[in-house]
């Protein structure tokens, strides 16, 4: 497994909105709830950890208990589940990338739109470590699909994701025969691997990993420009995690 330990530390602090909660003063039920809110908030990054430095599959609610010194009983009374923890923890990593990606404003330039969303994923990869580890790269974790209601976002990530590309067609920067969730799961797939590499360090010493992914970027759309990729799937298929596994 990725050893979130060996990643820069520095990139856990994400500029994008972070969707864990924050405490404040207030009244005593205010105070109470911020107790909880620690408490939970302390349960995630535990779990988190283990399950980037282990695995999924390793960790049970036990050993996050000893982590965080609760006993499992404790929880429990915040989780259902070990799946229920993930769940959160995906939520959470998704939605830092998903208002990345939602928030950023069409250009003039249809190709380079396309450039700066999947050098996002990559970015993304930079600055969330262990979120991207673990909702990309482990394949024990349960499918995002068992909750596709709480990930309705990933939805509207997905469509502007083809959007841009179908622009990119559109304009005439991409070929008419290319089929657009094929040629972003090229894409995507090509980011990720990249990312992953990095992440655990299997780059050689002389290799710049942001060169390589910008590099991958334009080498991909300048081959859909000569031999655009074909594909039968619906047009719904793309999907940047593990919902459709």
């Amino acid at each position: 497994m990725f050893n979130a330990d060996q990643a820069d530390q520095s990139d856990q602090s994400g500029s994008d909105a972070d969707p864990r909660p924050r405490q404040a003063g207030g009244s005593r039920q205010e105070r109470h709830q911020q107790h909880r809110d620690a408490t939970k908030r302390a349960i995630l990054d535990a779990a988190l950890e283990l399950f980037v430095v282990d695995g999924y599959s390793s960790v049970s609610i036990r050993s996050i208990a000893a982590k965080v010194d609760y006993s499992p009983a404790a929880i429990y009374s915040y989780f259902p589940s070990k799946d229920d923890i993930f769940f959160a923890l995906a939520e959470e990593g998704l939605s830092l990338l998903g208002h990345r990606e939602l928030s950023a404003e069409a250009t003039v330039h249809a190709l380079d739109d396309v450039r700066a969303m999947f050098w996002r994923i990559y970015e993304f990869s930079k600055e969330q470590p262990q979120y991207f580890a673990l909702v990309f790269l482990d394949r024990s974790v349960p499918k995002i699909s068992k909750e596709y209601e709480r990930f309705a976002f990933m939805t509207k990530l997905k469509d502007k994701t083809n959007e841009r590309m179908q622009r990119c067609i559109d304009v005439g920067d991409l070929p008419q025969a290319l089929h657009v969730p094929t040629a972003a799961r090229i894409m995507f797939a090509s980011v990720v691997g990249l990312s992953a590499l990095r992440l655990s360090h299997r780059l050689a010493p002389w290799e710049d990993a942001d060169n390589l992914v910008r590099q991958a970027i334009d080498v991909m759309l300048a081959g859909f420009e000569r031999h655009p990729p074909a594909g039968n799937d619906p047009p719904d298929a793309f999907m940047p995690c593990h919902s459709d596994r």
